[in-house]
């Protein structure tokens, strides 16, 4: 997420209450998760367990909750609470908006796409030309879909990210500031759920077809035409990329990469990597044709026991 202005260090930790290691001009430009950080961002942690990756990540402002030796070309944010003042941060340049109608004024719809009622169109929102949004579809703010795109009945695009930090008193949401960004010719079934960033966009690409019923997470990007039938659930931060097909029920974890082309059979739950152009089925998933093997070995036992009882 970009602020729509340069900040200043000093600016910063004035928002946040915090102490700074580094020029009080020091420019700050944005904020981030580690994954997508640029050059001018903030990034924040919490755990000695990620200090370095924090800190040799391509950010250049890292709020973290210790005093360390900082990195040349970078500046430090001292907070005792980096989540929460993360947070804060996302709280002040990203704060949510009430819209009053069900199309918010500064949303803009483009030639011949046809709205259904009972939609709600939120701020900012940009809709390309030749689309389609069924009955009940929820858009929320800051959503960018293409052209010839078509959303089904009760899908909701741009929900808050499913990230969560456990304390004493109870779970604290890490708040979404991001979008979510449909590139053309996507179709979106029924009740469908697509999460918006938490700082960066969830990216559905050009040509890809989602079926009903599948949860998208936050930051998650999908690549040019792939398929994905319903009752999918595929977790935050995972990257799919182009001409992959995944088949119904199917569970993807976090963080995870898709290599183009590769296939997720239907029922299988995914906690790996996958490699260019392979099938993977099973829980938890394998190469298909291994899992398919090992099947036909186990199919065998029951023989094997009456023969070894007959000798």
């Amino acid at each position: 997420m970009k602020f729509p202005k340069p900040h200043t260090l000093k600016e910063i930790a004035e928002l946040i209450h915090s102490e700074y290691v580094g020029a009080e001009d020091f420019p700050v430009l944005g904020m981030n998760e580690i994954h997508v950080v640029e050059p001018g961002d903030i990034v924040f942690v919490d755990h000695p367990k990620y200090y370095d990756k924090a800190l040799l990540s391509a950010a250049t402002i890292v709020l973290i909750n210790k005093q360390v030796d900082c990195p040349e070309g970078k500046a430090l944010l001292i907070s005792d609470d980096p989540f929460r003042d993360f947070n804060k941060l996302t709280q002040h340049f990203k704060p949510f908006q009430a819209s009053k109608s069900a199309k918010a004024e500064s949303a803009k719809i483009g030639k011949n796409t046809i709205v259904q009622p009972n939609c709600f169109i939120g701020n900012n929102v940009k809709i390309g030309n030749d689309c389609v949004i069924h009955s009940n579809v929820s858009i929320y703010d800051d959503t960018i879909i293409g052209n010839h795109v078509t959303i089904h009945a009760g899908s909701v695009l741009g929900a808050n990210g499913f990230y969560y930090k456990k304390r004493p008193e109870g779970f604290d949401q890490l708040k979404s500031g991001g979008r979510v960004v449909i590139h053309d010719h996507v179709d979106i079934g029924a009740l469908c759920t697509i999460d918006k960033g938490v700082t960066g966009d969830t990216t559905i690409g050009e040509g890809s077809k989602l079926d009903n019923q599948i949860q998208v997470g936050h930051d998650t990007i999908i690549g040019k035409k792939c398929l994905i039938a319903a009752q999918v659930g595929i977790a935050g931060c995972v990257v799919i990329e182009d001409e992959v097909t995944i088949w119904g029920q199917v569970g993807i974890a976090s963080g995870l990469r898709l290599a183009k082309g590769s296939v997720i059979l239907a029922q299988s739950g995914l906690g790996h990597d996958t490699q260019e152009g392979k099938s993977y089925f099973g829980s938890p998933a394998k190469l298909a044709r291994d899992e398919y093997r090992e099947m036909a070995y186990i199919k065998q036992i029951p023989e094997l026991i009456k023969k070894l009882n007959q000798q």
